[in-house]
């Protein structure tokens, strides 16, 4: 996920009260605050691509099962999967979601635990870094996992975790993290009730939270169009079709989807990323291939847009004697839609963890989250954190400049530990 500049409301909600479980598990986070911040260190030096965590995942796993969780390996590759089952008494089963993987971002010195990491990615030797913050992800439901194994006396029902791959998606059209865990049972046995997940952004000021119940994401689908020609010396264009030109074509009149053909009212986005074609100068090549990205707010106007951008790309270079064909990824993600009744339910939980003023109305963005698919299972609600004292010169999640100020991971724990023992219910009575 990309969180850019974007503006967040004051929000009104009263703080749910306080009971005596809440001040246990709030001294317990700060005792292992240090821990926890040591762990994103780690990762954040090691980072790992999708569906490549593997250092990672061994890190957690020998974590979980030290904490005596029961502990499902290799979920989609490299996911893990692990349940604790309080001991005071029947309740509700909550699922916790954590991403794993980096980006292919080469990190610039500064930081003494840096990545110095490279790695492959789409058959390219490329650099690797934590740029998105998954790793400040890892590390706090990490320490959440052991104030939780702590206070299991305390806990009534299930919590199972969920460390995911992949969430940054995977080259080519492979389909994996949050769609690939499902299928491979990562919600079975037991089946949650609710999933809770968070993602940190320089957009917030360190430790305030945001929330926004129904849509909150955009959908994503990535398209690659290939456009044939035929291939002719650059001085004799009459000799051949001149697949590039056809291709300028295409990338202006795609736009023409977005401003004349979309009520405004709704927004979408849809952007050509990269356009490759021809070896020499001299040379009208006989291929261009193109690719790029289609945001949405809703899968009416999600489907729509697929739809002219197929017709709108093959009449196009119909019409100027080429031909035009346009691949749509299976690996898209749909819009994240946050429950609106647990939303509802959850937000004095969220205004209580977060501090008088300090919980805010955030609103729906164009980036994207595969917790999506998670959120369409159960009900589902994705909460953000801030990590930077200066969110008006922060750099933005994806950059190499991206910074975390590392404050913002204890408020992230708090809350998943808040969330878990007001929905649960437990430590009352």
């Amino acid at each position: 996920m990309v969180l850019g500049p974007v503006s967040f409301a004051a929000t009104d909600i009263m703080a749910a009260p306080t009971r005596p479980i809440h001040a246990q598990l709030d001294a317990a986070a700060a005792a292992i605050e240090d821990r926890m911040i040591g762990w994103r260190r780690d990762i954040h030096q090691n980072p790992e691509l999708g569906n490549q965590e593997v250092r990672t995942a061994a890190l957690v796993v020998g974590h979980l099962r030290a904490l005596g969780y029961e502990v499902r390996e290799k979920v989609a590759v490299t996911g893990v999967v692990a349940v604790l089952r309080g001991d005071a008494g029947a309740g509700p089963v909550v699922a916790l979601r954590a991403d794993m993987d980096a980006l292919p971002v080469s990190e610039p010195s500064g930081l003494p635990f840096a990545s110095r990491v490279r790695a492959t990615w789409d058959g390219q030797d490329v650099g690797a870094m934590h740029a998105c913050g998954h790793d400040c992800h890892t590390a706090i439901l990490m320490a959440v996992a052991e104030v939780l194994a702590a206070h299991k006396d305390q806990l009534r029902g299930v919590v199972k975790l969920l460390f995911q791959p992949a969430e940054e998606n995977l080259a080519r059209g492979e389909i994996g993290g949050a769609r690939r865990m499902l299928a491979e049972g990562a919600f079975d046995n037991p089946k949650p009730d609710a999933v809770f997940g968070l993602h940190v952004v320089p957009a917030l000021p360190t430790g305030v939270i945001a929330y926004r119940p129904g849509l909150s994401q955009a959908s994503s689908d990535e398209f690659r169009i290939t456009v044939s020609g035929r291939q002719t010396h650059a001085a004799f264009p009459w000799a051949g079709v001149d697949p590039i030109v056809a291709a300028s074509q295409i990338v202006s009149a795609l736009q023409s989807i977005e401003s004349r053909q979309v009520n405004v009212d709704e927004p979408s986005v849809l952007s050509v990323g990269t356009f490759h074609g021809g070896l020499r100068a001299n040379i009208i090549p006989d291929q261009v291939v193109m690719t790029g990205t289609l945001r949405t707010m809703s899968e009416d106007r999600r489907q729509f847009m697929k739809r002219r951008v197929t017709e709108l790309t093959e009449s196009v270079a119909r019409g100027m004697d080429a031909t035009a064909k346009v691949d749509w990824l299976p690996n898209g993600y749909p819009v994240l839609s946050n429950d609106a009744d647990l939303t509802e339910r959850v937000t004095p939980t969220l205004a209580r963890v977060a501090g008088p003023g300090r919980l805010r109305l955030g609103p729906a963005i164009m980036a994207t989250e595969d917790f999506a698919f998670f959120a369409q299972a159960v009900p589902g609600v994705f909460f953000r954190i801030g990590i930077t004292p200066d969110p008006a010169h922060a750099a933005p999640n994806h950059s190499p400049l991206f910074k975390v100020d590392e404050a913002g991971l204890l408020p992230g724990m708090r809350a998943m530990l808040h969330l878990v023992a007001d929905y649960t219910g437990s430590g009352v009575g």
